[in-house]
């Protein structure tokens, strides 16, 4: 999958700004895909080149104007058919599994700092997607049909963040022994 897509998918909720698709990226979509601001916005051309895309221009007192893009005819057709069509496992490139893979040559000591940093990491992204779930569905049963899919995304990530946090806390009992 490319970046193209999830621009599309996001754009599919409503017209918006790059400044607004990168905010969406760091917090509704943040554990559906990664992208920094130049990423969006160079994809954001890109897909106005290839048509994808409509560009409107907005003014505004005292500033450049804003560019608000839309789903042309174009792109809702090229999401939807990447929608029909389905979609492989992305590789897997673990860092820290390839440590435990040859960290028999280290301290055990440097193995738990490792997880415990991960952890850590782990438990911000888990209170990050728990942010967004308060948020945006505090009660999922009462939202329409598309928030519930992005809700059952966003449970995804929070199931994996618990998930980690659970293996690591078997890691670290198996190491201190």
């Amino acid at each position: 999958m490319s970046l193209k897509f999830a621009v599309l998918a996001a754009l599919h909720e409503q017209p918006a700004t790059g400044y607004d698709l990168t905010r969406n990226f760091r917090t509704r979509m943040a554990n559906v895909w990664n992208a920094s601001h130049q990423q969006i916005y160079r994809e954001l051309s890109k897909m106005t080149e290839e048509g994808l895309l409509a560009m409107e221009d907005v003014p505004q007192d005292g500033r450049p104007d804003r560019k608000l893009y839309r789903l042309s005819d174009a792109g809702i057709a090229a999401l939807e058919n990447w929608l029909s069509t389905p979609q492989g496992r992305p590789p897997t490139r673990d860092p820290l599994l390839v440590k435990l893979f040859g960290g028999d040559l280290v301290d055990p000591a440097s193995l738990r700092e490792e997880i415990e940093r991960q952890r850590r990491n782990w438990l911000e992204e888990l209170e990050r997607y728990r942010d967004i779930e308060a948020e945006y569905f505090s009660e999922p049963d009462q939202v329409p049909y598309r928030y519930r899919l992005q809700y059952l995304a966003l449970r995804k990530g929070i199931v994996s963040m618990e998930a980690n946090l659970a293996w690591a806390d078997e890691v670290m009992a198996f190491l201190e022994h």
